[in-house]
């Protein structure tokens, strides 16, 4: 990172400022962080921007909600989807830096969002990396899932505390030794802004009463894109079994799985993801 001119924007859209940081140069390479505490764009791909940034301009946006954007309220959530919102919200960004046609990486809940982005405007995705999307799946277990229920037990019970984010990490990852205290203190201390909380619970009860991620699994025929599935196969938050819907409907597709692996591909498996995104979006159609 410490090579890396990292440029930061405010984009003005009709919901409200998106915080955006941009580096390197070359095709547009947009990355869409997830959703648990304290998470934003910069945070959860800071390790990959060094290889990455080599290749693509690299654009990560912090989501509604989220990092330094801003924070859709109770009503907002009433009236619409977390990802109905962040898909609006991110078009209105993109156009107004000036970004046409672009590739779209997502992981949970920002795979979410780059599904129903490559849904909405196929023509406007032209390689797609989904890291466990939220919305594409379906689970043949139980939910709300181990991962799942440890992001809803965070804010709630006494409110967050560096013994639960330890424990959030325990759960998204298969082997949280390799994150240690200064990580679990980081993501702690990112969670504690006053106004993510206050949205976090607005979102976490926006989540029960609609009974989960939107059902973006209906429309994955829409996707044109040639579309890189890469899954943890021990993900204990969206789980490896609800590749197979996507695997059967997305028209040009293909799926890597990581043994000894979780939720956090591109963190666990640093090295392998940087090299299999930038082949895979180096490749021609």
């Amino acid at each position: 990172m410490t090579d890396l001119e990292l440029k930061h924007h405010r984009v003005a859209t009709s919901f409200g400022e998106i915080a955006v940081t941009e580096t390197g140069e070359g095709p547009v390479l947009v990355m869409l962080h997830g959703g648990g505490p304290g998470a934003s764009g910069v945070s959860n791909y800071r390790q990959n921007l060094p290889a990455l940034a080599r290749h693509f301009r690299v654009v990560l946006p912090d989501q509604p909600g989220f990092g330094a954007s801003y924070r859709p309220g109770e009503a907002d959530l009433e009236t619409r989807s977390i990802t109905e919102i962040t898909t609006d919200a991110l078009y209105q960004t993109l156009d107004s830096l000036g970004i046409d046609t672009f590739h779209l990486l997502g992981n949970s809940l920002g795979g979410a969002a780059a599904l129903a982005m490559a849904q909405q405007r196929p023509e406007r995705v032209t390689r797609l990396v989904l890291m466990a999307p939220g919305g594409g799946w379906l689970p043949f277990g139980p939910t709300p899932t181990e991962g799942q229920k440890e992001m809803f037990r965070y804010y709630n019970g006494g409110g967050p505390s560096e013994k639960k984010m330890a424990a959030f990490i325990r759960t998204m990852v298969f082997d949280h030794r390799q994150f240690g205290e200064d990580v679990v203190r980081a993501r702690y201390e990112a969670s504690l802004d006053e106004s993510h909380i206050a949205f976090y619970h607005h979102y976490n009860a926006a989540f029960g009463k609609r009974g989960g991620m939107d059902p973006l699994w209906r429309d994955l025929h829409k996707i044109k894109a040639p579309t890189l599935l890469l899954w943890g196969r021990d993900d204990r938050t969206i789980t490896l079994e609800g590749a197979q819907l996507m695997l059967k409907q997305i028209r040009d597709v293909q799926l890597h799985v990581f043994g000894r692996c979780g939720h956090w591909v591109q963190l666990e498996r640093q090295r392998e993801f940087d090299a299999l995104v930038t082949g895979f979006l180096g490749e021609r159609s």
